[in-house]
């Protein structure tokens, strides 16, 4: 296996080289205005590294994988075209009014109680830019009034003479019956060939999400159409990039559906999150092949705190309706929950509670915190780690990035010193302090919100700086078991490379599977086989489109069903994908029925409500190659061996610890596996640094993984 898998975070470019058996991590810059150069940055260490030049690795390699926040950094700067959009008429007000609770989403849970307080998000489109158009299609598809076509052609024209850069088609139940969409996008091209216009980017919203809910399809298209400038051209100069390096196949690009896709075959939407979502694949292949039992996996890089959970049996959490910054959208998304406090991320006075506050702002790459010398002039968590004695300032990876203390003595001086009337040692233990506090309770929140115990788990520390701030967030939660697995620092990038490629086709419709009023058990089996077909069909193409053999697609069936008109849905996979006969269907409620009593407890089933399907999820995929983890279970205590002399001793200072302590520090090349190291002490490499605050122990393990036990 010859494999390139990158990730483009806020601050690091993560590369990860597989070749023939060799894995080669190496982390550069990213470069926001080329994303290119910092992926030839961190290649170029690579290759380095394998005594081989760029073309030699570019032309060798089945494939390059991409998995980038570009597209997340891209929406919350609000950097997007103007966007026109077409919605049924009558229907102009749905996307301006959000149901209300819109104002809320993305919001707090406090900020959530508050609606009517809550600060409404600047809109991606304006309310001038949307024009109704005269048709309506009822819930079953049927045309209730044709599409009017002179109407459409009138109301492109206002958007088109308002500036309009990219047009988004919403109407009314196109999810049913998408022929007004797409007859739409037909005159659009008609009265504005490519010649003219260049070819204006057109979305349909059925083909950005297959549910019903007018609302969150719109957004959804919107977010999509927003993101669908930026990503084309970055991903595409990312492309033309590795075409000019001789690499000859079509570049692949991480979902975050937890599969991957070749460019054109991928939605602006799709790559949101897409490098945290990598990292909890990663997760998930490690944990099967080590045998951890239950984990949470966390990535604190340079920008973010991002948390996603594993739980023991593969069950994966999915958010169907997850809210990206502050728009709620329709796509079917693996779980994760990002906290702004990364390596990065810039402290601050906090004048309400005479404290400090961390994040969400961050100083990003560029220019990075005020020890990076670039510019910066607020102090960051690097700032404080450097100040705390962590870092070292002449071989911060591995010697690119010289730190400067002196400027993080500066920043920390002149925004928290004189606020706080302290000297620059106990500020930066107050971020110290405030960072493992926000995340230990993000952390809680998530775990117990879904009915877990953190101590049932093993805390997975990744990201370039996982490992740094890793024991005092375990601390405060009670999690006795820390790992540092193989690759941490770019552990994301792994995971990129490890995904198979899949696509995620849904419909929605309105079939009960039991009427309790009838007592009716359904049995239109050739309407709901139909139905399945054409996803797995969809799924098919697209796959087949990318190159992949016929007999190497799988499939997957998800229903979505509830109880009468419950508003809980619950998600059932289904093993069968066809329905032939009643004892099928009697499969299928049994299913749900042992699914929903799982989630809600047993007993808490009612058949006797009526059981329906709201939607239909095939998801398609072909399997790859993976990368194989050692077994980086822990040496048992009395087969551990004691480490070398340390290079240097270092003066550190840790939260709860009164003074300095002398803490020694090695180098990670020459901890073998089975070492152990009780803490306090510092194991440092050119990617990373290990921190172990008293009270901890270090063992290594196999291929890199390091543990760190509570003593």
């Amino acid at each position: 296996m010859k494999r390139v898998s990158v990730d483009i975070g806020g601050t690091f470019t993560d590369c990860f080289v597989v070749w023939d058996g060799q894995y080669v991590e190496a982390k550069a810059l990213t470069t926001h205005h080329n994303l290119a150069l910092g992926f030839n940055e961190a290649l170029s260490k690579a290759y380095h590294v394998l005594g081989l030049g760029l073309e030699d690795i570019l032309k060798g390699v089945d494939s390059v994988r991409y998995a980038t926040t570009l597209g997340t950094n891209a929406l919350i700067e609000h950097k997007g075209p103007l966007i026109g959009m077409l919605v049924t008429a009558g229907y102009e007000a749905t996307v301006p009014l959000s149901r209300g609770r819109g104002y809320g989403e993305g919001l707090d849970y406090l900020g959530q109680q508050d609606l009517p307080g809550a600060t409404r998000p600047d809109p991606l489109v304006q309310a001038h830019m949307i024009q109704g158009v005269r048709e309506r299609l009822d819930y079953k598809g049927d045309v209730v009034m044709g599409l009017d076509e002179d109407d459409v052609r009138t109301q492109i024209r206002h958007l088109v003479d308002k500036g309009a850069e990219i047009i988004v088609v919403m109407l009314v139940n196109s999810v049913v019956n998408p022929a007004h969409e797409q007859r739409i996008e037909e005159i659009i091209h008609e009265e504005y060939p490519s010649h003219l216009l260049g070819a204006i980017p057109v979305i349909l919203s059925h083909q950005v999400a297959g549910r019903k809910g007018e609302y969150v399809r719109a957004t959804s298209a919107i977010v999509d159409g927003y993101l669908h400038s930026t990503m084309y051209f970055a991903l595409s100069a990312l492309e033309q990039n590795l075409r000019a390096h001789s690499y000859e196949r079509p570049m692949l690009v991480i979902h975050n559906s937890g599969g991957m896709a070749q460019l054109n075959s991928t939605d602006a939407l799709q790559t949101i999150h897409s490098g945290p979502v990598s990292g909890i694949a990663a997760s998930e292949h490690l944990a099967a092949e080590a045998d951890l039992g239950n984990i949470v996996a966390t990535d604190m890089g340079g920008t973010s705190y991002d948390i996603g959970i594993v739980v023991e049996g593969g069950v994966k959490h999915y958010d169907f309706n997850p809210v990206i910054d502050r728009w709620l959208v329709s796509v079917p998304m693996v779980h994760l929950v990002t906290l702004g406090a990364g390596g990065g991320s810039i402290a601050s006075f906090d004048r309400m509670h005479n404290t400090v506050k961390v994040g969400p702002e961050s100083a990003g790459s560029d220019p990075g915190p005020a020890s990076y010398d670039r510019g910066g002039l607020h102090p960051t968590v690097t700032d404080a780690d450097l100040l705390l004695g962590y870092l070292d300032p002449a071989n911060y990876a591995g010697g690119s990035i010289p730190l400067n203390p002196k400027r993080a003595l500066f920043a920390f001086e002149n925004d928290l010193c004189d606020p706080l009337d302290v000297d620059p040692i106990e500020a930066a233990l107050l971020v110290r302090e405030k960072v493992g506090n926000n995340m230990a309770n993000g952390l809680f929140t998530e775990l117990r919100a879904r009915g877990y115990d953190p101590k049932d788990f093993t805390y997975l520390a990744y990201g370039g700086n996982g490992p740094l701030h890793c024991c005092g967030i375990a601390r405060n939660l009670g999690i006795n078991r820390i790992l540092a697995p193989p690759f941490s620092s770019v552990f994301s990038a792994v995971g990129a490379g490890n995904m198979h490629q899949l696509h995620i086709h849904e419909k929605s419709l309105f079939l009960v599977l039991y009427d309790s009023n009838t007592r009716h058990v359904f049995d239109n089996y050739a309407w709901f086989n139909e139905i399945v077909a054409d996803l797995r069909d969809k799924g098919t193409q697209d796959l087949l489109r990318q190159g992949v053999a016929r007999d190497q697609i799988e499939h997957s069936l998800e229903l979505d069903m509830r109880y009468g008109n419950q508003l809980v849905q619950t998600t059932a996979v289904i093993k069968k994908h066809e329905l032939l006969s009643a004892q099928d269907v009697m499969d299928v409620i049994q299913q749900f029925s042992n699914d929903y009593g799982k989630r809600f407890g047993e007993g808490s089933q009612a058949p006797e409500a009526g059981i329906r399907i709201n939607t239909v999820r095939v998801a398609t995929f072909a399997k790859h190659e993976t990368v194989k983890f050692s077994n980086i279970k822990p040496v048992p205590d009395g087969q551990r061996l004691a480490p070398p002399p340390p290079k240097e001793v270092r003066k550190c200072h840790f939260v709860g610890v009164e003074g300095s302590v002398q803490t020694p520090v090695w180098d990670k090349s020459v901890i073998l596996p089975g070492m152990q190291i009780v803490g306090p002490g510092i194991v440092a490499s050119e990617v990373t640094t290990y921190l172990i605050e008293p009270g901890w122990t270090l063992v290594a393990s196999e291929q890199g993984a390091i543990w760190f036990l509570r003593q």
